[in-house]
């Protein structure tokens, strides 16, 4: 059973958007997060430009991370996320990694390792990613990421694919 924590979790999420006003997207997506039950908002990073990652065929994606304090399950709180992506015309078929208008992923829920059908935290690949490491590195240099080691090291793997800072959420 996947019951509520008893004391709040720090977890982090992922925004993306690459399509409709991406700047907008993200900044919606982050006042919907505001309003999830059980979840406060701490802190977001600046916005990033970066490449698309697998099909280059694309526009740029823009990109942030925020963290949480949330009591909400792992799992509920993936279901609120799909709810959000689909609230602002999300549609998730096709090929991964294609162009979206809200791509919000559950990065990290505290220092747990989850692998399930549906969910797997830390989510795959973020260690790999610079459009998620660069705007993590910002709001928590010193991070550890489950499994994968600190966040800086990981980062310094990542130095060939491009990132921009932009704006602020």
């Amino acid at each position: 059973m996947d019951r509520s924590p008893e004391n709040p979790v720090l977890a982090y999420i992922g925004l993306g958007s690459n399509l409709d006003d991406p700047f907008m997207h993200l900044r919606s997506g982050v006042a919907a997060l505001m309003q999830l039950h059980q979840t406060r908002v701490e802190l977001c990073s600046s916005l990033y430009r970066t490449s698309p990652v697998g099909n280059q065929d694309q526009p740029d994606f823009i990109n942030a991370v925020c963290r949480v304090h949330t009591g909400q399950t792992p799992a509920t709180l993936m279901q609120y996320l799909l709810q959000i992506e689909r609230a602002h015309g999300r549609v998730r078929e096709g090929e991964k990694g294609g162009p979206r208008t809200l791509d919000l992923d559950l990065l990290l829920y505290g220092s747990r390792v989850i692998e399930t059908e549906d969910l797997m935290v830390p989510h795959p690949r973020l260690h790999e990613r610079a459009f998620v490491l660069y705007p993590l590195h910002e709001i928590e240099p010193y991070l550890i990421i489950p499994g994968k080691g600190a966040l800086r090291t990981l980062l310094a793997n990542c130095t060939d694919q491009r990132v921009e800072k932009v704006a602020v959420v």
